[in-house]
């Protein structure tokens, strides 16, 4: 249903209207969905239930995604909400909430302009001087990057000595699964589940590719709880911690 409604929106009006008039029109698909039983921790709004996005749960007011709740609740929790933040291709739920915060340096990056953000950095060649970053989010980036061991040697200059990274992927068990002879998005897809990405990592192999440069990683891996269904996160989940 929420597909739906997406794809009949986006054919009657230009992208860059519905950006600018997301939350206006989220509003009245999201009266439908007031309620007790859940709550969106970025909005705040409470629920009946969320909306079915895939397999994924949407807040239908703001649009933020199980991942972008799970990570909103790390930052706040770890006080890691301070100083010079570098986000690469922020949801566009994450991007309005930290615009309103007093107190920080909000460095957005987005390189093909597919999402709100006000700068449009590499990561294999971020235009910021060394040790600038006191946090870096890097969710879901570097599965389309592929010179990855460069972006990773990137984010390790740029983050500062008491700086922490928050990074994810999509995970698989066992290797690394990669190979540079797949060029097309059909070929990428079945390979690597999605047209834009080139690889799929490990938790053990894209660990040891952090740690080759420097990097200490902790990863935290989040089983079902309780509190998962009231906020909608998704159980299991695997964020690595990094810091120098």
């Amino acid at each position: 249903m929420y597909r739906l409604l997406k794809k009949n929106i986006e054919t009657i009006f230009p992208k860059s209207f519905l950006i600018k008039n997301e939350l206006f029109f989220r509003f009245f698909y999201g009266i439908f969905f007031i309620g007790y039983k859940h709550k969106c921790n970025i909005c705040n709004h409470k629920l009946r239930s969320f909306a079915n996005y895939g397999e994924q749960k949407i807040c239908p007011f703001c649009g933020s995604l199980s991942r972008n709740r799970r990570l909103w609740k790390l930052l706040n929790e770890d006080n890691s909400i301070r100083g010079n933040i570098l986000h690469f291709s922020p949801s566009r739920s994450l991007y309005r909430k930290f615009k309103q915060l007093n107190g920080i340096d909000y460095y957005s990056s987005d390189f093909e302009d597919e999402f709100l953000a006000d700068y449009k950095f590499d990561i294999t060649n971020i235009k910021q001087e060394s040790e600038k970053f006191d946090i870096i989010i890097c969710y879901h980036i570097l599965e389309h990057i592929i010179e990855d061991e460069k972006a990773i040697s990137e984010l390790y200059r740029v983050l500062n000595i008491n700086g922490v990274i928050y990074l994810q992927t999509p995970f698989k068990n066992g290797d690394i699964y990669e190979n540079d002879t797949f060029v097309s998005a059909e070929e990428r897809k079945i390979h690597f589940g999605q047209e834009d990405h080139v690889r799929i990592y490990s938790v053990k192999g894209l660990k040891k590719r952090l740690e080759s440069v420097g990097f200490n990683v902790i990863v935290e891996a989040f089983d079902i709880c309780k509190e998962d269904l009231y906020f909608g996160f998704k159980s299991s989940e695997i964020v690595l911690i990094i810091t120098k």
